[in-house]
């Protein structure tokens, strides 16, 4: 039964359930964090089916064939936003604005990401091809699981939590805490894929920006005394995206793995799914055995347990006021064209030719009130009285990050990577300067 089927009665007996529960049950020791209290509550939500599969659901995968470190999974990133979300909660002026509600964005957090697929984001391109999204899935599974029984017995309504979690309650402050420039989910996985990775850039002061952060005028905005690790955090961010996200060798491996599961997905019947169940039986281990004994994509499973990957024969990256490369290659058609193109000039077939465009606005942005984009809202105290600034007119750091990167590559097996590089160049032209980080 959900929350509003129930009589006040009912409604007051669940707030009394919950905060007797709410009592520390134990803790886990993170190694960003430390020791992470875990309460009743959380507990009986993590020893959830949906909660124990990220486990076996990887953060970062395809990146692990360039940092090696990289096999953490959805399921320590999920405790960590779920600590981070305690940790804003406790700010002496978000706490006010919460109210109740910060109980309820703690579990919305540590539920926030049960709807990834297997790979998490490489099973979006399924996902895409039947119009989901992963946060689609997310809600469905916190409403239709388990999830929904132990939150009901606790005075929780399921549907309330599941729109919470993609940052969609209505509840401004919480959407926010959850999904904004400067959320609690964003803050965990810059600094946990970073220490995991090795790659140095997650040296973020996330403390001292949780506790600058005020609520004004609906928005979170995050005090000018403390400009300096708000910065910190948007060049870790973007530096990031170049390092490790967009590397191009953990690009290569993905592009693979969403090639192998388009191919093996009829065969498979991988979006065949007709209930959570079903749903939650795909994680990493599952999936890739299924593709193992798959005729359709065998192969290609093969090379990357020998870690033989797709060559990036041509690479551009830039920076450009607006989203330039994705509105080009937004067509489907327009980028098959392309690659066919590329292939017939290079003399080979079509489907050994991959065009990858991935982008990134440098300064996330998602606001309650509208902002220009890319602007995130700070604020100067003076005498009692806050008064709204954007970061670039304070920051001149954070002025010249308001731009997007934009990358086009080309990519091909190894024996086809001159040819393909030539026949690129002459359908796109000489690529500027690549900032080249790693091989």
């Amino acid at each position: 039964m959900t929350l509003r089927g129930r009589s006040r009665n009912d409604l007051e007996g669940g707030r009394r359930i919950l905060k007797r529960d709410m009592r520390v049950w134990g803790v886990i020791k993170d190694p960003l964090y430390g020791y992470i209290s875990v309460t009743e509550f959380d507990r009986r939500l993590i020893d959830t089916r949906p909660l124990q599969r990220l486990r076996r659901i990887r953060q970062l995968a395809g990146s692990e064939y360039v940092y090696p470190g990289a096999n953490h999974t959805r399921f320590e990133h999920s405790l960590g936003v779920m600590h981070l979300i305690t940790r804003f909660s406790s700010n002496a002026r978000v706490a006010p604005l919460l109210g109740e509600d910060a109980e309820k964005v703690r579990v919305a957090a540590l539920l926030h990401d049960v709807g990834h697929g297997p790979f998490s984001h490489v099973f979006e391109s399924l996902l895409e091809g039947a119009g989901r999204t992963h946060e689609d899935m997310t809600m469905w599974v916190i409403q239709r699981s388990e999830v929904a029984d132990v939150l009901s017995e606790f005075g929780l309504g399921a549907k309330e939590i599941a729109r919470m979690a993609v940052g969609k309650s209505g509840n401004s402050i919480a959407d926010q805490l959850i999904r904004s420039a400067i959320d609690a989910d964003k803050m965990d996985f810059i600094v946990r894929d970073n220490y995991h990775t090795g790659a140095g850039y997650g040296n973020v002061d996330v403390s001292r920006i949780i506790d600058a952060v005020d609520a004004v005028d609906g928005n979170l905005a995050v005090n000018v005394n403390s400009l300096s690790a708000l910065e910190a955090f948007l060049i870790a961010r973007i530096e990031s995206f170049r390092t490790v996200y967009f590397h191009r060798t953990s690009r290569a491996a993905q592009i693979m793995l969403v090639d192998a599961l388009l191919r093996a997905s009829e065969e498979l019947d991988l979006l065949g799914f007709t209930s959570v169940d079903d749903y939650l039986r795909l994680d990493d281990y599952t999936t890739w055995a299924l593709m193992e004994g798959c005729e359709a994509c065998a192969g290609i499973i093969d090379r990357l347990k020998r870690r033989d990957l797709l060559k990036c024969s041509y690479d551009s990256e830039f920076y450009t006021k607006r989203r330039i490369v994705p509105t080009l290659f937004s067509s489907d058609k327009v980028r098959r064209q392309l690659e066919g193109q590329i292939a017939r000039m290079a003399a080979i077939p079509p489907e050994e030719v991959f065009i990858d465009v991935p982008t990134l606005p440098s300064v996330p942005y998602r606001h309650s009130i509208h902002l220009e984009p890319m602007e995130i809202p700070v604020y100067r105290e003076e005498e009692g009285e806050k008064t709204v600034l954007k970061a670039s007119e304070v920051s001149p750091i954070i002025e010249s990050l308001q731009v997007f990167l934009n990358i086009l590559r080309v990519y091909s097996r190894a024996e086809h990577r001159e040819k393909v590089r030539r026949a690129a160049r002459t359908v796109f032209g000489e690529p500027p300067t690549s900032l080249r980080i790693s091989y």
